[in-house]
């Protein structure tokens, strides 16, 4: 069997006789603090799940609203229905910043359909043509950016301030 003895001239940290001292520099200290090394934060899967699951309700709700005169009333007891079965799971609220992501979801479907525009977009069909007038894609765009964006950035700052309340 073999023996391992301490090698003398080595920094105490090293000898054998002792625990390890190691230090690491961790965000949120000095460059000349040291903390213990820890592993990073795991995040947990979940509740971006519900954050998704909320995020498909947004967007049923804006599909309901912009097809009102169509097929929105149709389409409303879905999202009423997720909505009960979510409010009523007390882990499933941690993610309700999706709902203000998920209105931006139809917005980038109508910013899809109006890639060509601006203006009257002509194409060629069987037995002649067919012409279209079609909005900026840019407006439509940006504000489904928007609304995706500040549904993350709410979504992840409450997870980060519970996180470190915990």
């Amino acid at each position: 069997m073999l023996k391992l003895q301490a090698v003398p001239g080595l920094h105490p940290s090293f000898q054998l006789d002792q625990a390890p001292t190691v230090a690491a520099v961790r965000p949120g200290l000095r460059a000349w603090q040291t903390g213990p090394v820890t592993s990073p934060p795991t995040l947990s899967r979940l509740p971006w799940v519900w954050f998704t699951a909320w995020l498909l309700v947004g967007a049923g709700y804006a599909v309901s609203l912009v097809g009102i005169a169509s097929i929105g009333l149709f389409v409303l007891p879905l999202p009423v229905l997720a909505t009960v079965l979510l409010v009523r799971r007390q882990p499933a609220t941690s993610g309700l910043p999706g709902l203000i992501s998920g209105l931006g979801v139809p917005l980038f479907y109508v910013a899809y359909l109006n890639r060509a525009g601006p203006g009257t977009i002509c194409t060629t069909v069987t037995g002649g043509r067919e012409c279209n007038d079609e909005w900026s894609p840019w407006p439509w765009l940006a504000l489904g950016v928007i609304l995706l964006a500040l549904g993350v950035a709410v979504f992840v700052g409450r997870q980060r301030r519970a996180s470190l309340r915990s």
